[in-house]
C-alpha cells in the first residue's frame, strides 16, 4: 500500500507536467535515497531539464562575455546562460542556496517561463528554503518519513491532452472565494497562495478531463498548496443550528421534482478539514525553529560572513579604482572588451582601458563562532534541572570543540552573575568549570543577561560571532541592583532583553521549569529569540534543541 505522502508527491508531479510555469514548481523535502530517486525517475517535465548547484554564479545563470572567443574573432561573443531559455530547473541541497541565488531564481519564476524542483535535504525544521523562493513554488511535499516499501513506480503518462485542455478550464468565482477564506483561516497571508491553489485545481481538472474544478480537485489543491503554508491550526468552530430554508414566494414555480434549485457551491469546511488533516502536531515548534534559523546571520556551525579583498571564498568582482585593492584582471578585460571599437587606442596599443573598467577582487570568509551559554544556577533551577543543564552544556561543548568554535559559560545565582568560563577551546578547562558550577540562591536573570551582553559585545569587537543560549526557569526575583523584588526584577530582565535584541545576537531561550512559564516566553519574544519549553527533557534533548536552533 502506498503512503499518502507518496500519492501527493506523484499528484504534484502530474500537476507540474500540466502547468509547469504557472505553478512555479515543487518544494520536495526528502533526503537523498531510494525514495527520492524513485520519484525523480518519474519526473518527466515538458521543459528541458537543467541541473543547478546551490553555489552557482550569475554568469552560469544569465550568461556573459566569452572572452576567449571575443579576442579571437575581434567582436563581442556572448555565452548563453541557463535562464536564457525556458527550462525545468533541478536544485539539490536547496536549503543551502544563498539569499542572492534565491532572489535570482524567484525573479526568474516570476517571469512564468521556468519551473523549479527544489530538493530540500535539511536535517531539521531549522534548515529550509528561503521564504522568497518558497513563496513562488505552488506545491510542497514532505517525503522524509516515507519508507521505500510504501512507494510504487510512476507510470509514464502523456499529458499533451491535459495541457491542451487547460486554457479552456474555467475558474469559478465561488471556488476562488473558498480558497481565499481557507487560506485566511490557516494563517496564510501571501496572496500568491490562493491564486496558485486555484491554478493547481484547474490543472487537476484538466488532467481529469473536466471543464471546471471539482470538489476533489479543490481538496487536492488545498492539501498541496495551502496546508504546507499554514501558520496556525484553526480551532473547531461551533456548529450553528441549521435554519429552515425559506418558502418560495407564492406564484413562483418550483424546480422539477418539487425541489428548488440550489446554487452550486464548493464547501469551504471540506477544504479546511482536508488541510487541517495534514498539519503537523508540532506546527508551532517548527515555526519557532524556522524563525530562529532565519534570524541568525551565521550559517550552521559557522560565524558571520565577512567580505574583504585578501582571503576567503572568491566573490564576483566589483568596480573600483587602482590602489583600492587587488585588481581582477580577467573581469577588467571583460568590462573593457565590448567598448574597444568605440574607443580611440593609443599608438601601438591593442586595447584601450578606462578607469571605469577596473574591477577589484573580493573574497568572503566566516568569522570565528562563539557559543555563549547562560545557565540559571539559582535555587529554583538547582533543585530540578541544574544537572540536566550541566550535561547538555557539556555535550554541546564537546561538539563545539570538534568544530574549533570558541565556548563561554556564564552562571547567575544569588545576587549577580559570574563568567565561569571565558571564551576558550579547551574542553578540559570547560569540564572543570562545569563540575564546579554551584547551585542555590536567588535568580538574578537581568544580571545574567547583562553579563552576556557585555561579553558578547567584547567578543564581537575581537572579530568573533556570538550566539547565546539561555537555560532558565524564568522566575526572576533579584534586580540589577542585587535587591529582591519580582516586579522590578522582571522589568530589569525585559530591559536587558531589548538591549540584546537591538544588537542582533542570535539566541535561544529554553524553559527548564517543571511547567512552561508564560513570562519567559514573553521575554524570549522581547529578545527576538526562539523559545522552547522542555519540562521533561534530559541532557541529550536539551543539547539537541540548542544545536538545532543555533546551528551549534
Amino acid at each position: 500500500m502506498t503512503a499518502p505522502a507518496w500519492r501527493r508527491a506523484v499528484a504534484a508531479l502530474a500537476l507540474l507536467s500540466v502547468d509547469p510555469a504557472g505553478l512555479g514548481g515543487l518544494a520536495l523535502r526528502a533526503r537523498a535515497g531510494p525514495v527520492r530517486d524513485r520519484l525523480l525517475e518519474g519526473f518527466r517535465p515538458p521543459l528541458p531539464l537543467r541541473r543547478l548547484h546551490p553555489a552557482i554564479g550569475d554568469e552560469a545563470l544569465f550568461g556573459g562575455l566569452d572572452l576567449a572567443a571575443a579576442l579571437s574573432v575581434g567582436r563581442v561573443v556572448r555565452r548563453a546562460g541557463i535562464l536564457d531559455e525556458p527550462a525545468a530547473l533541478l536544485l539539490p541541497m536547496a536549503e543551502r542556496a544563498t539569499p542572492g541565488l534565491a532572489a535570482r531564481l524567484a525573479g526568474a519564476l516570476d517571469e512564468r517561463a521556468h519551473m523549479l524542483l527544489a530538493l530540500d535535504e535539511g536535517a531539521g525544521p531549522e534548515e529550509a528554503l528561503a521564504p522568497a523562493l518558497l513563496d513562488r513554488l505552488a506545491l510542497q511535499v514532505d517525503l522524509d518519513d516515507v519508507p521505500f516499501g510504501e512507494t510504487a513506480p510512476i507510470p509514464h503518462v502523456d499529458f499533451a491532452e491535459a495541457r491542451a485542455r487547460l486554457p479552456h478550464v474555467s475558474s469559478p468565482q465561488e471556488a476562488a472565494a473558498d480558497l481565499v477564506r481557507v487560506a485566511a483561516r490557516l494563517g496564510v497571508w501571501s496572496l500568491r497562495a490562493p491564486l496558485m491553489a486555484l491554478r493547481a485545481a484547474r490543472a487537476a481538472a484538466a488532467l481529469g478531463g473536466r471543464d471546471e474544478p471539482s470538489e476533489a480537485d479543490m481538496v487536492l489543491a488545498a492539501e498541496l498548496v495551502l496546508a504546507p503554508r499554514a501558520t496556525i491550526s484553526p480551532a473547531e468552530e461551533a456548529q450553528e443550528p441549521e435554519q429552515p430554508a425559506p418558502e418560495p414566494p407564492e406564484g413562483e414555480p418550483e424546480a422539477e421534482g418539487g425541489e428548488r434549485e440550489e446554487t452550486a457551491q464548493l464547501p469551504e469546511d471540506v477544504l479546511l478539514e482536508a488541510a487541517k488533516a495534514l498539519l503537523p502536531a508540532d506546527l508551532l515548534a517548527r515555526l519557532a525553529m524556522g524563525r530562529a534559523a532565519r534570524a541568525r546571520a551565521a550559517g550552521a556551525g559557522a560565524g558571520e560572513k565577512r567580505k574583504g579583498a585578501r582571503r576567503g571564498r572568491p566573490l564576483p568582482s566589483r568596480p573600483g579604482r587602482i590602489g583600492a585593492g587587488p585588481v581582477d584582471v580577467p573581469a577588467t578585460l571583460r568590462a573593457a572588451a565590448p567598448w574597444q571599437r568605440l574607443r580611440a587606442k593609443p599608438e601601438g596599443a591593442r586595447l584601450a582601458f578606462r578607469a571605469e573598467d577596473v574591477r577589484l577582487r573580493r573574497y568572503e570568509e566566516q568569522a570565528e563562532r562563539l557559543l555563549l551559554f547562560i545557565v540559571d544556577a539559582s535555587g529554583s533551577a538547582a533543585f530540578s534541572r541544574l544537572a540536566e543543564a550541566k550535561g547538555a552544556v557539556e555535550l554541546l561543548l564537546a561538539e563545539a570543540y570538534a568544530r574549533r568554535d570558541q565556548v563561554a559559560l556564564i552562571a547567575f545565582r544569588g545576587t549577580g552573575a559570574e563568567v565561569l568560563l571565558p571564551p576558550t577551546r579547551s574542553l578540559v578547562r570547560a569540564k572543570k568549570s562545569l563540575a564546579a558550577l554551584p547551585g542555590g540562591g536567588g535568580t538574578p536573570l537581568a544580571s545574567g543577561l547583562k553579563a552576556a551582553l557585555a561579553l558578547a559585545l567584547s567578543e564581537r569587537g575581537k572579530g568573533r560571532s556570538p550566539a547565546l543560549a539561555l537555560l532558565t526557569d524564568g522566575r526572576a526575583n533579584i534586580t540589577l541592583a542585587g535587591e529582591p523584588g519580582r516586579p522590578q526584577a522582571a522589568a530589569d530582565a525585559e530591559a536587558m532583553a531589548r538591549a540584546l535584541r537591538a544588537y542582533g545576537f542570535p539566541a535561544l531561550v529554553i524553559d527548564m521549569g517543571a511547567r512552561p512559564e508564560p513570562q519567559l516566553a514573553a521575554l524570549a519574544k522581547t529578545m527576538g529569540a526562539a523559545w522552547l519549553a522542555l519540562p521533561r527533557a534530559d541532557s541529550g534533548r536539551l543539547a539537541a534543541a540548542v544545536s538545532s536552533a543555533l546551528g551549534a
